[in-house]
Protein backbone atom coordinates (compact mmCIF):
# COMPACT_ATOMS: atom_id res chain seq x y z
CA UNK A 1 0.00 0.00 0.00
CA UNK A 2 2.51 2.44 0.84
CA UNK A 3 4.15 1.92 -2.70
CA UNK A 4 0.69 2.97 -4.30
CA UNK A 5 0.49 6.38 -2.10
CA UNK A 6 4.31 7.40 -3.28
CA UNK A 7 3.07 6.93 -7.19
CA UNK A 8 -0.19 8.86 -6.85
CA UNK A 9 1.71 11.71 -5.26
CA UNK A 10 4.40 11.20 -8.01
CA UNK A 11 1.60 11.74 -10.63
CA UNK A 12 0.32 14.72 -9.49
CA UNK A 13 3.60 16.35 -10.11
CA UNK A 14 4.97 17.25 -13.34
CA UNK A 15 8.52 17.36 -15.00
CA UNK A 16 9.15 20.59 -14.58
CA UNK A 17 12.78 20.15 -15.85
CA UNK A 18 11.92 18.67 -19.31
CA UNK A 19 9.20 21.26 -19.35
CA UNK A 20 11.47 24.11 -18.76
CA UNK A 21 13.93 22.90 -21.21
CA UNK A 22 11.48 22.77 -24.15
CA UNK A 23 9.82 26.24 -22.68
CA UNK A 24 13.38 27.52 -22.70
CA UNK A 25 14.95 25.82 -25.88
CA UNK A 26 14.65 28.76 -28.18
CA UNK A 27 15.63 31.64 -25.44
CA UNK A 28 18.45 33.78 -26.43
CA UNK A 29 19.64 33.34 -22.41
CA UNK A 30 18.64 29.63 -22.07
CA UNK A 31 20.37 29.10 -18.49
CA UNK A 32 18.79 32.17 -16.95
CA UNK A 33 15.73 31.04 -18.76
CA UNK A 34 15.47 27.22 -17.37
CA UNK A 35 16.12 28.87 -13.91
CA UNK A 36 13.73 31.16 -13.63
CA UNK A 37 11.07 28.91 -15.74
CA UNK A 38 12.30 25.39 -12.47
CA UNK A 39 11.65 28.11 -10.12
CA UNK A 40 8.21 29.12 -11.53
CA UNK A 41 7.25 25.44 -11.78
CA UNK A 42 8.07 23.94 -8.33
CA UNK A 43 5.77 26.87 -7.19
CA UNK A 44 3.06 26.20 -9.56
CA UNK A 45 3.39 23.19 -11.03
CA UNK A 46 2.60 24.08 -14.50
CA UNK A 47 4.42 25.04 -17.34
CA UNK A 48 2.67 26.84 -20.20
CA UNK A 49 3.21 24.82 -23.79
CA UNK A 50 5.60 26.16 -26.32
CA UNK A 51 8.32 28.18 -26.23
CA UNK A 52 6.72 31.72 -25.10
CA UNK A 53 3.78 32.82 -24.82
CA UNK A 54 0.10 30.99 -23.79
CA UNK A 55 0.40 32.59 -20.46
CA UNK A 56 -3.46 31.63 -19.83
CA UNK A 57 -3.13 27.89 -19.24
CA UNK A 58 -0.98 28.46 -16.21
CA UNK A 59 -2.91 31.68 -14.38
CA UNK A 60 0.08 31.47 -10.78
CA UNK A 61 3.00 31.10 -13.13
CA UNK A 62 1.27 34.10 -15.04
CA UNK A 63 1.16 36.19 -11.97
CA UNK A 64 4.68 35.35 -10.19
CA UNK A 65 6.76 38.38 -10.55
CA UNK A 66 9.74 39.69 -9.54
CA UNK A 67 11.00 41.85 -6.24
CA UNK A 68 10.95 45.31 -9.18
CA UNK A 69 7.52 43.93 -10.62
CA UNK A 70 8.54 42.37 -13.86
CA UNK A 71 7.50 39.53 -14.81
CA UNK A 72 9.23 36.51 -13.25
CA UNK A 73 8.62 33.37 -15.44
CA UNK A 74 9.81 32.90 -18.95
Amino acid sequence: MYGGNQQMVAAGKIDCVGKCNYRCSKASREKICKRACNSCCERCNCVPPGTSGNRDVCPCYASLTTHGGKLKCP
